[in-house]
């Protein structure tokens, strides 16, 4: 998917009803958002937009924060001068919602700003989420970036 649908497909269907909560799952990567993938996918387009960015150029921000912190080795480090982050890694890896090929580390980033202590949790899935179609994820998720918050507490 490598463009912003303009209505919801058979294949966001299917990419909805495995990214829906359930039993295995509790929260998934919907979380709580009702929403239709589509709209959450072109709501997001439209913030990402109005904010003079891309999703590539999130994903690489967030890719590149994750490589420096992970010279900690789950241990806390600082990075650039402004954030304290911690990656923790666990066994196994996942793959994409939406049927994308490649299985993905199962990680946890987080980033506290120094200056305001605001944090942004992701996952290296997250990242590749972003970056390839444009997906942050639903409200109430545990790993939703709104792209808004990951803008300004990023400096992006």
């Amino acid at each position: 998917m490598g463009k912003i649908p303009v209505f919801q497909t058979p294949d966001l269907d299917r990419a909805e009803s495995r990214m829906r909560p359930g039993k295995d799952h509790p929260h998934a990567y919907l979380g709580t958002d009702q929403r239709k993938l589509v709209e959450i996918l072109t709501g997001d387009h439209g913030a990402v937009l109005n904010l003079g960015l891309s999703h590539g150029a999130i994903a690489d921000r967030l890719d590149a924060l994750a490589r420096e912190a992970a010279a900690g080795m789950g241990e806390p480090v600082v990075v650039d001068e402004r954030f304290e982050m911690r990656v923790e890694t666990a066994r196994g890896k996942l793959p994409c919602p939406f049927g994308h090929p490649g299985l993905y580390r199962k990680t946890r980033i987080e980033l506290r700003r120094l200056d305001t202590g605001e944090t942004l949790a992701w996952t290296d899935l997250a990242a590749h989420l972003i970056r390839a179609h444009g997906f942050y994820q639903g409200t109430g998720s545990p790993f939703r970036l709104d792209p808004k918050d990951v803008a300004r507490i990023l400096d992006l």
